[in-house]
């Protein structure tokens, strides 16, 4: 039974972690390529996600994860760790970018590590919009997409565009497979790592399909985010942002937290370069996105220590 409950809330983890937090990575790329095809767009997401959890089955022992879970052990699944996935899926439905990694992980890690996730999350908040701010102020002069990119350039940027969104996938898959790999063992057989690709290559699909769904909405109304050379700056400092904090320890961090921070920065940014746009404009995107994140992040904490009571209850 255990078993059973282990790949079954896996699945329900699979469609909600990445149905929430995929768009972070895919959003910019999504919305500045809306003229191809939306399952050509899913197929490159979906070969970039099956290399990059394949690498990981071969290189860390049959883990997924890439060691993220290394200081959160195994448990044993019980019908009360599902609440966290089923619940994830609903806000999903209504556009919340709850931190999937604090929702998930917290029901399973102890309050040490639960303690470490937030200040990693907080710490990558405030360097993302920090990093942002001062990358766009810097190459303001260099970039207006209020001109049309040249003909002979076109093709060099959109290259461009798809190295940083692959390159991205690849650092966010290594950060938040961790999100739905906790209801598994650490190391899994070959049959069921050909089953999870084959779901999640189907989740892809399904996501694609639906556009991005309401989470994809944060991403359009963030200023130029649907043209090419701006999507492809965003992704790219997102992705190494990831890269540094992967890097800075093996402890899971809320990958909605930094990307949320990277927009504001950048928003600050433009607003203070701009003679038309007033701050005070501003300032009702950023609170209600980062309402979201703080309605998110109770709501999490709050079904993290519900599942845990539930858990010395029975």
């Amino acid at each position: 039974m255990e078993q059973f409950l282990s790949v079954l809330f896996f699945l329900f983890a699979s469609y909600s972690v990445i149905a929430n937090d995929s768009i972070q990575t895919l959003g910019t790329w999504m919305s500045s390529n809306r003229s191809i095809k939306w399952y050509w767009l899913a197929t490159f997401a979906a070969v970039g996600l099956i290399i990059t959890i394949a690498y990981s089955w071969f290189a860390y022992d049959g883990d997924i994860s890439y060691g993220r879970l290394s200081k959160i052990p195994y448990v044993p699944v019980k019908w009360y760790h599902g609440i966290a996935p089923l619940i994830l899926i609903l806000l999903t439905r209504f556009g919340i970018p709850v931190s999937t990694s604090f929702l998930i992980l917290a029901t399973f890690a102890s309050d040490v590590i639960v303690e470490a996730m937030l200040k990693k999350s907080v710490i990558g908040y405030a360097f993302s919009a920090i990093t942002a701010y001062i990358f766009w102020i810097s190459i303001s002069k260099v970039l207006d997409e209020k001109k049309s990119v040249r003909d002979k350039n076109k093709r060099t940027w959109r290259i461009l565009q798809w190295f940083s969104t692959g390159f991205l996938w690849y650092s966010w898959l290594t950060h938040d497979v961790a999100n739905i790999s906790v209801f598994l063992p650490r190391q899994i057989s070959a049959p069921l790592l050909l089953l999870i690709l084959a779901f999640f290559t189907l989740t892809i699909f399904l996501i694609f399909r639906e556009g991005g769904g309401k989470i994809q909405k944060i991403i359009l109304n963030k200023t130029n985010t649907k043209y090419v050379r701006s999507a492809t700056i965003v992704d790219f400092v997102y992705a190494i942002i990831l890269v540094v904090f992967k890097e800075y320890s093996s402890i899971p961090m809320s990958t909605t937290w930094v990307f949320i921070g990277l927009l504001t920065g950048r928003e600050l940014a433009i607003t203070t370069l701009s003679k038309h746009r007033k701050v005070k404009t501003l300032f009702p995107i950023i609170r209600e996105d980062f309402g979201k994140l703080v309605i998110g992040m109770t709501v999490s904490v709050l079904i993290a220590y519900g599942v845990n009571y539930l858990a010395e209850a029975f």
